[in-house]
């Protein structure tokens, strides 16, 4: 029987990322995807072949939409690069006003769920890691060209004290802890890129 007409597989692939980012890979089953999506298990496979695809499908559209606003949310505009790079961190975690806790990022909670043991899913993810550090990196970059951030500064190794840090505040966000650590953390962090370099006497 044919699919109804009023069917979205774009709007289905969003709510199964939905349901995928609440609940984990494992924990989701083909049962809970189809009440989810409205499906009969039948047209779920027809649709998506499988949960494995239909989870694939998840984190390219997670990438395409959370992982692309949060690399448009680091660009400063203008801002100090400290400021941009705090406000960004304490954006990720949910540390703003009024913010509501999350469930963490569906990246970060697939990589500490699945590892390196699926070979599909792990070249999504660590292609979404990159993409943090390239942004991170371009932020520093742009900060030490323009005499924020010190002219020696390592930046290789910040991006990745920066980009360690990321993961675990996201872990952290997933596992609720209280905002309000969360921002001490990032406020060391920042602070750890070093003091802004001296003004010529």
């Amino acid at each position: 029987m044919a699919r109804p007409r009023q069917f979205d597989e774009q709007e289905a692939v969003a709510q199964a990322t939905d349901l995928f980012w609440r609940r984990g890979y494992n924990a989701t089953s083909v049962r809970d995807l189809g009440a989810e999506l409205h499906l009969t298990p039948s047209s779920l496979y027809r649709t998506f072949e499988d949960k494995h695809t239909l989870f694939l499908r998840a984190l390219d559209h997670y990438r395409a939409t959370e992982s692309a606003q949060a690399r448009e949310r680091l660009a400063t505009a203008g801002r100090p690069v400290r400021d941009g790079l705090r406000d960004w961190l304490l954006w990720l975690v949910g540390c703003t006003a009024g913010a509501e806790p999350g469930p963490g990022c569906l990246v970060v909670n697939t990589a500490t769920e699945l590892g390196t043991t699926d070979t599909e899913v792990s070249a999504r993810t660590e292609a979404a890691f990159e993409v943090t550090r390239r942004a991170l990196r371009s932020l520093l970059d742009e900060g030490r060209r323009n005499g924020e951030l010190r002219a020696e500064l390592d930046l290789d190794a910040a991006v990745e004290m920066l980009f360690t840090t990321v993961l675990g505040l996201r872990v952290r966000e997933r596992a609720g802890h209280d905002p309000r650590r969360l921002a001490t953390a990032i406020d060391f962090a920042v602070r750890a890129l070093g003091p802004a370099p001296a003004e010529p006497a």
